[in-house]
């Protein structure tokens, strides 16, 4: 009888457990089913809320939220008196050097089209005839970061050359300021002061401005005001 009670026993709690098994197989299914229909309603309200309407918004009209680089009426006043066609450039504007490219030959219709696609450029007219269309880059260029050398010029100013200074067919590519060099010599070590002489080669930005911030406290101005500020009792 024991035996046989046990028995029936065993299949009662085997139906039981078969049931919770499958109570929590539905309710694993549900929380699953519950989670994915939740992920898919927070996708879709990404792409269609508010949220993406403003996205959209700045994509769409993105360009004319854009501050343009100089107004509509004077570029229209610069190109009013150009008959015929002219050559058109996009010119790169950067920290140190320049990148020029032909657009084509262009009306002032065409240019006037040109600008209102591009408002961030300014327009500017040579006096050649010549139509720049110029970006402002705040980088070195790539000739630049290839080639660019600080260095002294003939006056002691602090210039930056293309190529080492001194060597035959260097180019100054830009003059800085005028260095007191009394001043720096007594004032750096004589292995900067040397580097100076021989040329401080730049290859990022962040050298160029790392030079010019060190170098411009020996500038001629700079260096009168401090003696000035020293010599008052």
């Amino acid at each position: 009888m024991l035996l046989s009670f046990w028995n029936q026993m065993k299949k009662q709690l085997k139906k039981k457990l078969r049931w919770k098994r499958r109570w929590l197989n539905l309710a694993a299914v549900l929380l699953i089913a519950g989670a994915a229909a939740t992920w898919i309603w927070l996708a879709r309200d990404r792409n269609t809320g508010p949220n993406a309407w403003n996205l959209q918004e700045q994509t769409v009209f993105g360009r004319n939220m854009t501050k343009p680089a100089q107004p509509e009426k004077d570029v229209i006043s610069m190109i009013n008196g150009i008959d015929g066609n002219r050559e058109v450039f996009s010119k790169k504007s950067y920290v140190c050097g320049e990148e020029l490219q032909l657009i084509g030959s262009m009306s002032s219709g065409d240019i006037l089209a040109y600008y209102k696609e591009h408002p961030t450029l300014k327009v500017s007219l040579e006096d050649g005839g010549k139509v720049f269309f110029t970006e402002k880059v705040d980088d070195l260029s790539p000739r630049c970061k290839e080639n660019a050398y600080f260095g002294l010029d003939a006056g002691g100013n602090l210039s930056l050359f293309e190529g080492i200074p001194g060597a035959s067919g260097t180019n100054v590519i830009r003059t800085f300021f005028q260095l007191n060099i009394e001043h720096l010599e007594s004032s750096l070590p004589r292995e900067t002061v040397k580097q100076l002489y021989r040329g401080i080669r730049v290859t990022d930005l962040a050298d160029y401005n790392s030079v010019l911030s060190t170098l411009s406290d020996y500038a001629v101005e700079e260096t009168e005001k401090v003696m000035q500020t020293t010599q008052q009792p």
